[in-house]
């Protein structure tokens, strides 16, 4: 746990925290360990057992606590394996496999399997975009659609804001919550604010940038794709991942939110269109 956090008892208490919201969970959920390459990898499953299963995979220094939102409405037509990432604060291993490999892939392949998913549905936020989309290009077999919010590794990843507004951490705790407003795009009173500044306040995220897909990659795509991406994004820029996206592959389902920012909250109804569609 150390590996990933500043301290053993600020990570104990990032897991009790992360616990109470799963006994809080919408709908009724099993709670899955699977035995990975990267270590043991945890996973909730809701739905009905013969439904069409979709993968979720959170962002960079959250957990599957990302998706209680949507879970409710998803899990009504479909078996939804929400997973933590691992190294990143959930309940999964704190390993991190390289991103310039095909270990995050391989990692997917035992979720997958332990999962005995053949090919499922994936959708991924940020890193898990990032992270989606590879095992898309890698493993084309296994995946029958494709959602990415606000996803690394096709836009420009936009240095100089973010370090700008990570500035702000340094004027005491207002500046953090202001630092940390302007990097999700949401409004500095919001409750998942606070679940950030918590987080962030021990956990050491990765600070390596995400390789970019090149567009004969992308254009080599066959599934459905639907991508949503903030016009207000410090992370990612917005512009040039809609516009890679649009020109390399033209049958992708492209949104740019107006006023949006890292942070995409909100899309349950378009998400859940886009994969009930035939």
């Amino acid at each position: 746990m150390s590996t990933i956090y500043r301290s053993e008892a600020g990570g104990r208490r990032i897991m009790q925290r992360y616990r109470e919201q799963l006994s809080a969970w919408p709908v009724p959920a099993e709670h899955l360990r699977l035995d990975t390459r990267q270590g043991e990898t945890f996973a909730l499953a809701s739905g009905h057992l013969d439904a069409p299963p979709v993968l979720l995979l959170h962002g960079s220094g959250a957990n599957s606590s990302t998706w209680r939102e949507d879970i409710a409405s998803w899990s009504r037509s479909f078996r939804v394996f929400a997973v933590d990432m691992v190294g990143e604060p959930g309940l999964s291993a704190p390993s991190r496999p390289r991103l310039d490999t095909e270990d995050v892939s391989l990692w997917l392949d035992d979720v997958l399997d332990g999962l005995g998913l053949a090919a499922t549905a994936l959708i991924g936020m940020s890193l898990g975009g990032w992270s989606a989309l590879d095992y898309t290009l890698r493993r084309p077999e296994r995946v029958a659609r494709l959602a990415l919010l606000c996803p690394g590794g096709i836009g420009r990843q936009t240095t100089g804001r973010v370090a700008l507004t990570a500035a702000l951490s340094l004027f005491g705790q207002s500046g953090r919550r202001r630092s940390a407003a302007r990097m999700t795009g949401l409004d500095p009173n919001d409750p998942v604010v606070d679940e950030i500044l918590a987080t962030f306040s021990t956990f050491l995220p990765r600070t390596e940038r995400l390789p970019i897909f090149d567009d004969a990659a992308l254009a080599g795509i066959r599934v459905p794709v639907l991508a949503l991406v903030g016009d207000r994004d410090l992370m990612f820029d917005s512009a040039d991942t809609a516009t890679r996206l649009e020109r390399a592959l033209p049958t992708a389902r492209v949104h740019v939110l107006s006023g949006v920012g890292h942070a995409i909250l909100g899309q349950t109804d378009t998400i859940l269109e886009f994969l009930q569609e035939p």
